[in-house]
């Protein structure tokens, strides 16, 4: 039997679990499911004879260690800042490893001693990083396949709610990760190329510079710079394009609104607020707004954003009952951005039967035979349920994939890896199309 480790079962693991498990059988799989909690590992692979469960604090490096030792694959569903030691004891193991995460400076700079051993480390292999790069890099091969000059490249994907499941005033709920969603931009100035000219987008501005995007048959979105676009550049072979955007996709009208907590510091995650663990709802916002001997929060809120209690973005401040002086998180030591997860987990944790929505939306602009052209290319998921999301298909089947075409030897390349190459992303795409994850493009002149 192969042994695949996964480590961390999270939001994102239904589906890679349950993949794994299918081909279990025919691929001679033995999973074993590795965390600190193992309630939810334990109902994923619900007594399946190739699946089992073990309890690991990844801080433990000799336990670490051992069960790595122990795999014949690793696959790391951890937040992306504790891959890196994961990767050390793979490399010492001599283990393949596979990842959804951004490659991290730390990661990359194993890259040389990963090839002298023969080994693969692949990432940004999810949704987004991971479907985007491949679903891209499909429609970038093509044009350049039929003698096509790559112009423009824009791309955006959001986690979403679903319509049928849409039921509050921010049309947002968690489909992923909450502490990501709240830190969401803060990993740098977002950078960008728009028709020649370079662009940078500092945190405080992220959100006030959210673009309008309207999708046929699926409406109108906003969306924000995700990042650094400018670091795909050579990977996408982009250097001649004069636009290259990658951003992250909301529900019209989200940014703003969300942009009051980020103007406000209540996104901050870098000090912690004294006796944090007291504070009501109503006075962590105050926390945030000047003193006055007499006005409430209302006024000095409604002052500072400059806004009327009959505007949306109020309604939707009131929708998360923030203003409420009898409900408290109850964290210690908690730092801003831990406080709001807390009161945004409340009205935004998706209910058992809601159903989640991932969408992809890419646009090429090139020019073929002398003329310009555009094509565009839009991937929408819907999830099951809370447990089977969209979010978790999109990210965790072509973990899965990938990880089956290492161990049978498809993917052979040694080195530290994202899905850019056709060897790579074309078996996978089409693989994905069978479960319901397609891409349909249209071109226009």
């Amino acid at each position: 039997m192969r042994q695949i480790l996964v480590i961390g079962s999270g939001k994102s693991t239904s589906y890679l679990i349950k993949y794994l498990l299918d081909h279990a059988a025919t691929e001679s799989l033995l999973i074993t499911i590795a965390d600190i909690h193992i309630e939810n590992a334990e109902r994923l692979i619900n007594n399946h004879l190739n699946g089992n469960t073990i309890q690991l604090d990844i801080f433990n490096d000799a336990s670490r260690y051992e069960i790595i030792k122990a795999s014949d694959i690793v696959i790391s569903m951890l937040p992306a800042h504790l891959h890196i030691n994961i990767a050390k004891d793979c490399l010492k193991l001599n283990k393949n490893l596979v990842t959804a995460s951004y490659v991290s400076p730390e990661m990359q700079a194993l890259n040389e001693e990963v090839k002298a051993k023969g080994l693969i480390f692949m990432n940004e292999i999810g949704v987004d990083p991971g479907l985007d790069h491949m679903s891209a890099m499909k429609v970038l091969d093509d044009i350049r396949e039929k003698g096509g000059e790559i112009l423009s490249f824009e791309s955006s994907t959001g986690g979403l709610i679903a319509p049928e499941s849409d039921n509050n005033l921010w049309h947002y709920k968690f489909t992923w990760n909450p502490r990501n969603v709240v830190l969401a931009g803060q990993g740098g100035t977002a950078k960008y190329l728009k028709e020649g000219s370079y662009k940078y987008l500092p945190y405080n501005q992220l959100f006030k510079r959210a673009e309008t995007l309207n999708i046929e048959n699926h409406g109108r979105f906003e969306v924000y710079a995700n990042r650094d676009s400018l670091k795909y550049q050579a990977a996408y072979k982009l250097e001649n394009a004069k636009t290259l955007y990658r951003g992250t996709m909301r529900r019209a009208g989200f940014c703003q609104a969300w942009d009051v907590f980020v103007s406000l510091g209540m996104t901050d995650d870098s000090f912690t607020m004294d006796d944090s663990e007291h504070l009501s709802h109503r006075n962590f916002l105050n926390a945030f707004l000047p003193y006055h001997p007499s006005d409430s929060v209302e006024s000095k809120l409604q002052k500072l954003l400059k806004i009327e209690y009959t505007d949306l973005i109020w309604k939707k401040l009131e929708a998360l009952d923030l203003f409420n002086n009898n409900k408290y998180t109850k964290l210690e030591k908690a730092t801003p951005a831990q406080i709001l997860q807390n009161i945004l987990m409340d009205s935004w944790s998706l209910s058992e039967q809601d159903k989640d929505m991932v969408v992809m939306y890419h646009k090429f602009g090139y020019k073929l035979s002398g003329k310009k052209h555009e094509t565009t290319s839009t991937m929408v998921t819907i999830g099951t349920d809370s447990t089977y999301t969209a979010m978790a298909k999109t990210v965790g089947l072509p973990v899965a994939i990938a990880t089956i075409s290492i161990l049978n030897k498809k993917i052979t390349q040694p080195g530290v890896h994202i899905p850019i190459t056709k060897e790579i992303y074309l078996p996978i795409l089409t693989e994905l199309e069978t479960y319901g994850i397609i891409f349909n493009e249209k071109n226009r002149i």
